[in-house]
This record gives structure tokens, C-alpha cells and sequence, in this order.
């Protein structure tokens, strides 16, 4: 494909517009893609004359006057056409951008992403692929919080996308998990049950059957479904746990006298592997997939390098088409 075009949410985050136009020209600068900052030209400009004295010339402007806040309705964001939420949808939908990263109202991106970018023939439920940091590397969490209710062919589409996700993160061949709270087939309510044999049917050995929340940590699976509420607490309860764990350690370290200090000075080089590989900005987003593009949800306190990495992200997929991948599938 020629090179690719991502748009990015300029005002959408709680570090926005500084953090959001560093990150993107930062990943403007390693790129072969051109990154179009959607959002209010003299706020957007005013925040690259503090990074750059010279704007990249891969880097675009494209105004969208109005701020879709987190507090909003989601749906009300339909109704925004001049908001940079929707004016970066829309540059999707026309082809103007083969990707769209937002760190803006989650529940809004998705309502763009559906309604104004519009879904894959065959997906009734696009959904929110996280990438989780596993014993094995990474393991593919779907749905992580857009869809609280489903149907049990819904998860056979997460499952599927989900797949295509994990091989675009370089994992051969991935086998799927279900979520659910015990390894027996009988086990949960009616819909696991019944998205159990779906998904046995669907995928043979590919399937290896139920996974309590520890085994997506243990990297049982490369990619674990879940409907989005399940999805959503089990994701927030790692991130808490590993936010906690941190924290101990800094702790117990601050209060352990000078030998604990020589030893977390000794140990400096694995705390910054560890802290790298539990950090949510090295991947710097989830997409939505199931949708007719490319689109990345970033974190909502997302800095420049969360920022920098969810571009690269949405580039990779633009450039690997992952979205025709998922449409083969389908």
C-alpha cells in the first residue's frame, strides 16, 4: 500500500493537546506514514512551537473546532460534527486516513467508530483487543470493555479477530481461550457454556478451553475472550494488582535502611525490564476491531510516548491490513 495516513485525536485525553501533538510528532519522526493532528489549529500550533522548532514534513493539521469531554453521553457525539472525535472518524470513512488514534471518551470512539466509520459486513459487535503482559510474552484480551452484553457468536467474532490481532503482534499460529471462572466445560453461566461449544466446533485443537483470570498472566492462551464487562474487571484488576506491586516494592525499598537501597540500586537494570514489560504505554493503545479501519483507543491519562506508540500501532495495522485480514475471516 502507499504510505500511510494516520489521524490522530489532538484534544482528546487527559494530557491533552501537549502531550498528544509531542507523541505524534515524535512518531512522525521514525515513521514512513504521515500523521494528520485533527483538532484546533491554533491550540495544536501552539503546542508544536513548544516541541519543534520545525514541524516534520509528514506531519498535517486538519481543524476540528470542538472537545467531546469525558463526562459527555457517548452517544451525543454523533450530533458533534465538528468535534475532533468525529471530524478523525470521518477522515477514515472518506479515505482520507487508513487509521485513527483518540485517547478521548471511550464510549464515544466506539459510537464513531461503528456508526460513522461503519462495521465489517458479518460483525455485529466490533471490540476492544488489549494486548495483556504474560509469562509467554503478551496474551490478546477480547472483548476488554465495549460490549457488557453479548451473544455466544459474538465471541466467536472477538475470537476470531482476536486471532489476527495476536498474529500481527508476531505470535504463530495463537490458540484461544475462554474466560470464565473454572476449567470445566459445565463451568459459568449459560452463555459460557454455549460459547464453550462454539467455540470447540469452530476451532478444534486451536481451543484450549476455559481460563480463569490468572491463566491470562500465565499466558495459557494468545488470545483469551471475554464479553466486554468481564473483559473490562479483569483488565482493571491486573492493572490495580500491578500498580500495587510497584508501589510495595518502592515502598519496602524506601523504608529497608541502606542495604535495601544498595540492593535496588544492584537491581536497577531488572526493575526497568520489569517496569518496561508491566507498563501499559509500550504498546499504547487497544483497537477496536471489527470496524472498516484502523481505529486505536489509548490510555485516557496517555503521555507522548503512550501517544508515540498507539501511532505506531495503528500504522502497523494500516500497513499489514489487518482489517482485510479480519474481513477474509469473517
Amino acid at each position: 500500500m502507499n504510505r500511510p495516513r494516520i489521524a490522530v485525536d489532538a484534544m482528546g485525553g487527559d494530557q491533552a493537546p501537549g502531550e498528544i501533538v509531542k507523541g505524534a510528532i515524535s512518531a512522525a519522526e521514525g515513521l514512513d506514514a504521515e500523521i494528520v493532528l485533527v483538532g484546533a489549529k491554533d491550540l495544536v500550533e501552539r503546542e508544536i512551537l513548544r516541541f519543534s522548532s520545525v514541524l516534520p514534513s509528514n506531519v498535517i493539521l486538519h481543524e476540528a473546532a470542538d472537545v467531546f469531554q469525558n463526562h459527555e453521553k457517548p452517544s451525543e457525539v454523533l450530533k458533534r460534527k465538528s468535534s475532533s472525535l468525529f471530524v478523525g472518524a470521518e477522515l477514515v470513512k472518506l479515505g482520507k486516513a487508513d487509521g485513527f488514534v483518540s485517547a478521548g471518551n471511550t464510549g464515544a470512539l466506539l459510537a464513531v467508530a461503528t456508526f460513522v466509520i461503519g462495521r465489517i459486513t458479518g460483525i455485529e459487535r466490533p471490540a476492544l483487543a488489549t494486548p495483556v503482559p504474560s509469562k509467554t510474552g503478551v496474551t490478546v484480551l477480547i472483548d476488554a470493555g465495549a460490549n457488557a452484553e453479548v451473544k455466544p457468536k459474538h465471541l466467536l467474532d472477538f475470537a476470531r479477530m482476536g486471532i489476527v490481532y495476536a498474529e500481527l503482534l508476531g505470535i504463530g499460529s495463537p490458540k484461544v481461550g475462554l474466560l470464565n471462572i473454572g476449567e470445566e466445560a459445565e463451568k459459568g453461566h449459560s452463555l459460557a457454556r454455549e460459547a464453550y461449544q462454539l467455540l470447540s466446533e469452530t476451532f478444534g485443537e486451536k481451543f484450549l478451553g476455559n481460563m480463569e483470570s490468572r491463566d491470562v498472566l500465565e499466558g495459557k492462551a494468545d488470545v483469551v475472550v471475554a464479553d466486554g464487562f468481564a473483559g473490562n474487571v479483569a483488565l482493571k484488576a491486573y492493572e490495580g494488582a500491578m500498580r500495587f506491586m510497584t508501589d510495595l516494592i518502592k515502598e519496602c525499598v524506601k523504608k529497608g535502611g541502606f542495604f535495601a537501597k544498595a540492593g535496588a540500586l544492584m537491581m536497577k537494570g531488572v526493575f526497568d525490564t520489569v517496569k518496561a514489560r508491566l507498563d501499559y504505554r509500550t504498546y499504547g493503545g487497544a483497537f477496536f476491531l471489527g470496524v472498516k479501519g484502523v481505529v486505536v483507543k489509548a490510555h485516557g491519562s496517555s503521555d507522548a510516548t503512550a501517544i508515540r506508540n498507539a501511532v505506531k500501532l495503528a500504522e502497523k495495522g494500516a500497513r499489514t491490513n489487518m482489517v482485510g485480514r479480519i474481513e477474509e475471516l469473517i
